[in-house]
């Protein structure tokens, strides 16, 4: 699959929207291979978020073309606004997405700060893990000041720009670019005074009060403001690692702090766009804490906007919102798994080596998972089986889940086959293209042998609740619950006879003993597994 890499620049205008906002809009859309995702204007803040994808080389140029026009648009001499800010592009991150490092969005922040300082004249500064020095890592280090502090910063020779003059222009002022791993704009809304929010924001913020009163949540920002459109104050966060610190910890926190303030949460709102799995961490956070029991993504998401109140202020629409939506609409080739059942069984019986019998067999996996999905639900839910309801709900999530990871690996099997194959077509003129050919292509069979033997992997966790199923479902589902069966046991045979068939051309013993044995292994569990499975349900009586 191409390259993807997610742009985020923050420019500072949030009000003028037909001569500047939707100006610096069109110039990204306008740039070859750059797809515009979102644009979030904030009126108080006077600030514009704006978030695109497209290659490496595409999104350099759709933020050069953006800077071009706000350069001719935006006077930051006359610029004033909550959030905190030093230039009219204040800031432009570049953040991998798919297929991409984080050092190569380094090096598009290095070339994008290059051009920039040289075309408009201007100070640039390298942050996040694009930064020269340790102390510019982080935003707000660089920002401290702000726009008015800038000329007296600009004369220090430890704050001399990684491009451009060291020289204050008053109408841009500086900009900051570099490379992170994606951050979540995230805003409590409260009933409350612009320093009561504050208050709270020190509270939470990692940075807190300084370094002898720390905060309590890590790698999170934060600050306190007024919303005056609104009639509102806001906490409002930046989750630099969601993953350390999740949206609904932050959420919950702030919350906490409010309720022993006696000072009431009204909702929050998301500024920009999010990745998928922080909506859905939040929506096993709440799922756990209140004993729910819901299996699809859609409703999860549902629920997490109810919890937080995201749509508190607009209308959350999540095809417009969550990044790996709006990724999937704007992809022409979105894979196997994207194609309706007759145009992929039509690329199967087509005259080319991929997708074949590994792709097959996830496909096999996914619908052996969906079935026994389908049959612990249709035991759920009805006066009848009421007595199985804390069963069923124990044992549908495991196959509803394996169900989604095994119609992901119809694709993964087909693209580590054409590592494979791309290798195979490297230079092999002189001994080091030879050696590297080579290389590559162990490489691309291992991982050719890794995605079959992780399905088989995947489906033998399966069969202990595939048992406990048998025993207790609803025996009018009996046929379903045993062709799932097969289909499980199948999709091990088929991994099973793909990883053999590409051992046979590694030249790591090692690794081949091992692999061999682990998959035999596999294949025999598979086997018992299907045959308990069978025994089970014919012992049952209707």
């Amino acid at each position: 699959m191409a390259k993807l890499v997610e742009c985020v620049p923050n420019f500072s205008e949030g009000n003028n929207k037909e001569q500047v906002i939707d100006a610096v809009a069109q110039a990204i859309s306008r740039t070859l291979g750059c797809v515009l995702l979102d644009v979030d204007a904030g009126a108080s803040t006077n600030r514009t978020v704006y978030t695109f994808v497209g290659s490496p080389e595409a999104v350099v140029e759709g933020a050069l073309s953006a800077a071009r026009v706000a350069g001719q648009l935006i006077d930051m001499s006359q610029h004033s606004g909550e959030h905190p800010r030093m230039g009219a592009l204040d800031v432009c991150p570049f953040v991998p997405v798919r297929n991409v490092s984080m050092e190569e969005c380094v090096t598009c922040a290095h070339i994008f700060g290059q051009r920039l300082a040289a075309e408009l004249g201007v100070p640039v500064y390298l942050y996040g893990a694009a930064a020269r020095h340790e102390s510019r890592k982080a935003l707000p280090s660089i920002r401290a000041g702000e726009y008015e502090a800038l000329p007296e910063k600009l004369a220090k020779p430890e704050w001399a720009p990684d491009f451009g003059p060291p020289t204050f222009v008053p109408r841009w002022g500086a900009t900051v670019t570099g490379a992170r791993t994606f951050l979540i704009a995230y805003n409590i809304n409260l009933l409350c005074t612009k320093e009561q929010a504050h208050r709270i924001a020190l509270n939470i913020r990692e940075q807190g009060r300084g370094p002898s009163q720390p905060g309590r949540l890590k790698k999170v920002q934060g600050i306190g403001w007024y919303l005056e459109e609104e009639n509102m104050a806001q906490v409002s966060t930046n989750l630099l690692d969601f993953e350390t610190t999740p949206l609904h910890t932050v959420y919950e926190e702030i919350c906490r702090d409010a309720q022993e303030l006696n000072l009431p949460v009204v909702g929050s709102q998301l500024v920009g766009l999010v990745p998928k799995k922080a909506i859905l961490d939040a929506a096993d956070f709440y799922i756990k804490k209140e004993k729910l029991f819901i299996l699809e993504e859609e409703q999860k998401i549902r629920l997490v906007v109810s919890r937080l109140g995201l749509d508190s202020l607009s209308p959350f629409h999540p095809r417009e919102r969550i990044i790996e939506y709006l990724v999937e609409a704007g992809d022409v080739g979105r894979g196997l798994v994207a194609k309706p059942l007759g145009a992929f069984v039509r690329a199967v019986g087509a005259r080319s080596a991929a997708p074949g019998g590994g792709s097959v067999s996830a496909a096999a996996g996914a619908l052996g998972a969906a079935l026994g999905s389908m049959v612990g639900l249709m035991s759920y839910g009805k006066r009848q089986f009421e007595d199985l309801d804390s069963i069923m709900r124990k044992l549908v999530p495991p196959f509803h889940q394996a169900m989604d990871e095994l119609v992901a690996m119809v694709d993964a099997d087909s693209c580590a086959f054409n590592s494979y194959m791309e290798a195979m077509k490297l230079p092999k003129n002189t001994p080091e293209e030879r050696e590297r050919r080579t290389a590559a292509m162990q490489q691309g069979l291992k991982m050719a042998v890794g995605v079959p033997y992780g399905l088989a992997e995947k489906v033998n966790g399966l069969w202990p609740a595939l048992k406990e199923l048998a025993q207790h479902c609803n025996l009018a589902c009996k046929s379903d619950i045993q062709v799932g069966a097969k289909m499980l046991e199948a999709a091990v045979f088929g991994a099973y006879f793909n990883v053999i068939i590409n051992l046979k051309d590694i030249t790591d013993d090692k690794f081949k003993l091992v692999m061999s044995q682990k998959v035999s292994g596999l294949l025999e569990e598979a086997k018992q597994g299907s045959a308990v499975v069978l025994a089970l349900l014919e012992k049952r009586v209707a």
